[in-house]
Order: C-alpha cells, then structure tokens, then sequence
C-alpha cells in the first residue's frame, strides 16, 4: 500500500516521554516504520495519570503509527539484540541525558561503526555540553527557565503562569522531526549518516524568537513583546467569549462596520495599528460595550470570514468540528484495550504520496517477535533472547 514521501525508512525510537515520541510519530505520518524500542517497565507515559483507565491518553496521542517491541539492555543479549535492530535502520531517535547511551555500550560512534548510514536524533534537555548538559529538561522547567512563565503571568496581570498543553514539547518535536529529514536528504546526496541535536532549550528559545532579540545598547529589562493593546484578543460577550484579530485596515474597518461602530473606522485617531494600540483604553470599553449586545456564537457567525475571529471553545468541540472532519485531522483507530479510539490523523497532506492507514499506538511489546524476524533473528534466535529476558 502506499506509505507516504518515507515509505522504506525505518526509525528506531528508544525515547520516551512527550517530545521524542511524537517527533517520531511525526516520522511515521511521513510514511516510516517506526519501531518503538522501550524496557521492560515501559515507557512511563503509559502510566501518567490520565481518565482512561486502560492507557494514558498522552502516550495514545503521540505514540500512534508505530511497532512497539521490549528490549532489557541490561539483561545478556539485549545490546545484542538491539545491534541487530539498527544494522538495519535508517535512523536511531533517543532522548536520554548524554553520555548514557554510551554507558548502556550502544552509544552513536558504536552504532555508526556497525552502520555508516544510520542518523542519531539525540533530543536532550540542554545540548550535549555546557554546565546544565547533564541535568535532567522537562517542558515546564524550561518554560519557567527561558521566560514563558514570567510572560504569560504578565499577561494575566498576575504570578508567573506556565503555558498548558505541553508546548515546548510539542514544537522541540517538530524541529527534531524536520532535522532529521534534513538529514535523511544530506545522506542521499553524500551517503553518510549524521548526528541530529536538538535540545528543549533551543526549543524553548525558538518559540520566542520574536522576543529573543537585544539590540546594541538598548536595557536588558526592556519589554521586548509585542504591543497591540489587547485589541487582538478574547473578549467577553452577551454569553461566551470570543478571540478577535484585526490588525490589518481591512479587517478593523469589517470590524468596526460589523459590531455597529463605523466611525472608529473612520477616525484618523484609530487608522493605524500603533495608534490603536496606544489609544486601547478608550477603544476597549467601546469594543466591549458592542460585543455586548451578542452571544460569542452569533458573532462569529456575522464576523467569520471577513475578520478573523473563533468563539472560545474546548478540544472537545473539535473531534465532531466539520472543517476538522472535512480536512481528515480526526480518525479512528484500533487499540488493544481500548477496542477503538479517534485521534490525531496525519496533519500533513501529499498530493503524489497518499498514505495508508494510520495504525493507533502499541501495546508494551505488541510486535516484539515480527521486528526481530524482519531485523533477521531467527525463530530460535529470538526463544534464546526471551529466555534470556533480553527481550519480551
């Protein structure tokens, strides 16, 4: 069947967490095989608190599309075993501190010697150096380190706040996933593999890098946001929310027209964007008092399309959402305890390279023995390897 612009690339991923995971699923909407190598114990997402019973729903949502097989590195045969693996990968994905790879003996120069081709994806904290490189990242500990925290608590007139949902992530895995592409295409041009970093904190970093800009003698605690004056923004209604952006003097003349207030469009005071944000104290209450006048939902109807704008709504609304069930972003999927769950389709369309199926995520071990015996283990290769515990 036809498997996407990857299709023929296998991906070893041996991460765990939110941020490798999904950069190696975001492979897998590509069209690779990814096979998901965890321990005996697992990968501990599958055990985070969530309100499925049977499997944590973040491990659902970015482990979907791939094969999943257990590996004890520690037990006789396990490095062994997952030699084996990558002497037939394109790529080998872990997020662990560095230098543990190297202490586990399966370490990158180790791995690249056995395979010339293969690219590591080495997703880190900090980076491979520098005094933090060791220490332990998490997305809510980079979002207090690098600024987010004290941003979004400034923006709510308030204590530092840390953004939700994983964002840091979310974003280091799209970057992880477009490096390593980078890299698939750099070995078709010179055959040779290549480490791919990427570090949370670069993440981090990247996300603000609008703000992440000093100028030659300017203050270090200059306000380096941008400023519109809450304008752009949710705003209260005669029942509900709603997010307005009209920036552009198009969309604040549809606006102004729209909510009963043509003469703000009018007004040389308001025809521009730095003069409204300088003046939003007195355009706010105004704004507000109009918005007033109509739920969140009938706004939106009069406003959609001619300025941009979304009633404040749930991730619940979105599974049943006709432009995300016109687009295909939701689908259903098969999981061993769950019976069948919808979730995340592949978010990127090709024209020339459609897609088969997408798989949901796998059960601790699901595919250990149809990996092995595709990696070339034979039948009593892989009993041995079990007996041993080297893999389940």
């Amino acid at each position: 069947m036809p498997s996407g612009p990857l299709q023929g690339i296998r991906v070893v991923d041996m991460t765990a967490y939110i941020a490798g995971p999904f950069a190696c699923s975001l492979l897998a909407d590509l069209g690779a095989e990814v096979v998901k190598v965890e321990p005996p114990e697992g990968d501990m997402m599958r055990y985070y608190p969530s309100s499925l019973a049977q499997e944590s729903r973040t491990f659902l949502g970015v482990n979907r599309g791939k094969k999943a097989i257990v590996i004890d590195l520690k037990a006789p045969g396990g490095v062994e075993a997952l030699f084996r693996l990558t002497d037939t990968a394109d790529v080998i994905a872990d997020n662990m501190r560095p230098g543990v790879m190297q202490r586990l003996g399966v370490g990158y120069p180790v791995l690249r010697q056995r395979n010339p081709r293969l690219i590591h994806l080495a997703l880190s904290g900090y980076g491979d150096d520098g005094p933090m490189a060791s220490s332990a990242g998490y997305d809510q500990v980079l979002q207090a380190m690098a600024g987010i925290a004290t941003f979004q608590g400034a923006v709510n007139g308030g204590a530092p706040q840390l953004q939700q949902g994983s964002v840091v992530d979310f974003y280091a895995s799209s970057l992880a996933a477009l490096g390593v592409v980078a890299a698939l295409f750099h070995r078709g041009d010179k055959g040779e593999g290549q480490q791919v970093g990427m570090s949370l904190l670069a993440a981090t970093l990247s996300m603000q890098a609008g703000r992440f800009v000093a100028a030659e003698g300017e203050p270090r605690e200059i306000d380096r946001d941008l400023h519109n004056g809450k304008l752009a923004g949710i705003h209260p209604t005669k029942e509900g929310h709603l997010y307005l952006q009209a920036s552009t003097p198009r969309f604040w003349s549809e606006l102004c027209k729209r909510i009963g207030l043509p003469q703000l469009a009018e007004d040389e005071r308001y025809d521009t964007l730095r003069k409204r944000a300088a003046l939003a104290p007195e355009l706010l209450p105004q704004l507000h008092a109009a918005l007033r006048a109509r739920s969140a939902v009938e706004w939106n109807e009069i406003l959609q399309g001619h300025v941009p704008c979304s009633v404040v709504g749930s991730i619940n609304d979105m599974f049943d959402h006709p432009q995300v069930v016109q687009q295909g972003l939701v689908e259903p999927m098969r999981h061993a305890a769950l019976g069948s769950y919808r979730g995340l389709a592949r978010p990127i369309a090709f024209e020339q390279t459609p897609l088969a199926p997408l798989s949901g995520a796998p059960g601790l071990g699901e595919h250990t023995d149809e990996v092995m015996a595709q990696a070339g283990l034979s039948s009593a290769e892989i009993v041995a390897l079990r007996e041993r515990g080297a893999i389940r």
